[in-house]
C-alpha cells in the first residue's frame, strides 16, 4: 500500500512537471520560506529552526521542485484528533502564484498521504476557508476527502496578505488515506444556499430533515472581496449559517460540484 501510494504521488508530479523532495535539512528553510512569502507576504514566517525540527522529527515538509527551484510545499506534523486518534495535521499547502492550478498542489497532497500511511497513519485532517471554490474543488473533489466540522473565526484575526481582514471561518477537512468516499446523488438535493445574480440566497423554506443538501459559493471570492467587499462579507455570513445549519443536523461535506456548491449529506 504505501508502494502504490508513492507510486500515484510520482506520476501526479510527472504529470505536473515537477519532482517531489522531502524538506528535513536545515538549508530547506530559506527556500520554504519564499515560497511562504510569495503566498502569504512577510507576517509569522515560521523560524528556520522550527522547520528543521519537523524535519527531525518524523514530520518533514515535502518540496515541488521545477529546474531545480522549489516551487511549493505541504507542510504538517503527527498529532492527536479527539475522534480519529493518531492523524497527521495538514497545515500549510503552498506553491508559487504562477504555478498555481497546474497539479502540483495534488500531487503534494499525494506525497503527504504516502508519507503519512509510511508513518502507520491512515487519516489526514486539516482547515480550509469554505468560500474559497478551488479549495473546496481539490478537497473534497480531486482528493476524495470529506468536512466533517465547521468553526467561525478558528484562528481569530489573522494579518497575512490573504486573511487579513476578513473572519477566518474554517471547514475541517477529513481525509480517510484507505477508504473511497461514497459518492452522493445530488441530483434531487434541496438548494439550502444559492446565487441570485452575484448576492447570496438562502432558501425560504425549512430544509427537509433526511436527504442532500446543496451550499452554493462564489466561484472566485477573492475577486469578489476586492471588486465588492460588501457582497463578499454577506456572501461569507451567508455561507457560514448554511453550514452550520447543515452540520447541526448531522450532515457532513462529501463533494464539491463544477459550479461551485457544497454537498452536505
Amino acid at each position: 500500500m504505501v508502494e502504490e501510494a508513492w507510486v500515484r504521488a510520482r506520476e501526479a508530479a510527472r504529470a505536473a512537471g515537477v519532482e517531489l523532495r522531502p524538506l528535513g535539512r536545515l538549508e530547506d528553510g530559506d527556500p520554504i520560506l519564499r515560497v511562504m512569502v510569495a503566498t502569504w507576504g512577510e507576517h509569522q514566517l515560521i523560524p528556520r529552526e522550527m522547520l528543521r525540527a519537523l524535519g527531525d522529527s518524523a514530520n518533514p515538509p515535502y518540496g515541488a521542485y521545477a529546474g531545480g527551484e522549489l516551487i511549493g510545499y505541504v507542510l504538517g506534523w503527527i498529532a492527536r484528533d479527539r475522534e480519529d486518534g493518531l492523524v497527521v495535521h495538514s497545515h500549510m499547502l503552498a506553491t508559487l502564484p504562477d504555478r498555481r492550478h497546474r497539479g502540483v498542489g495534488f500531487a503534494l497532497k499525494l506525497a503527504q498521504r504516502a508519507q503519512a500511511l509510511e508513518a502507520g497513519i491512515r487519516v489526514v485532517r486539516w482547515t480550509f476557508d469554505p468560500v474559497i471554490a478551488r479549495n473546496a474543488w481539490l478537497n473534497l473533489t480531486k482528493l476524495g476527502a470529506v468536512a466533517d466540522r465547521f468553526e467561525r473565526d478558528y484562528y481569530g484575526e489573522m494579518e497575512d496578505l490573504v486573511n487579513r481582514g476578513e473572519r477566518t471561518d474554517r471547514l475541517v477537512a477529513r481525509w480517510d488515506l484507505l477508504d473511497r468516499r461514497e459518492e452522493v446523488d445530488a441530483a434531487d438535493a434541496f438548494v439550502l444556499l444559492d446565487a441570485d445574480g452575484d448576492a447570496p440566497a438562502p432558501a425560504a423554506a425549512s430544509p427537509p430533515e433526511r436527504g442532500p443538501l446543496l451550499v452554493r459559493v462564489p466561484r472566485d471570492h477573492e475577486r469578489l472581496r476586492t471588486e465588492h467587499p460588501e457582497l463578499a462579507r454577506a456572501w461569507r455570513d451567508a455561507v457560514a449559517e448554511a453550514i452550520e445549519a447543515c452540520v447541526e443536523s448531522g450532515r457532513v461535506a462529501r463533494g464539491f460540484t463544477p459550479d461551485a456548491a457544497y454537498v452536505f449529506a
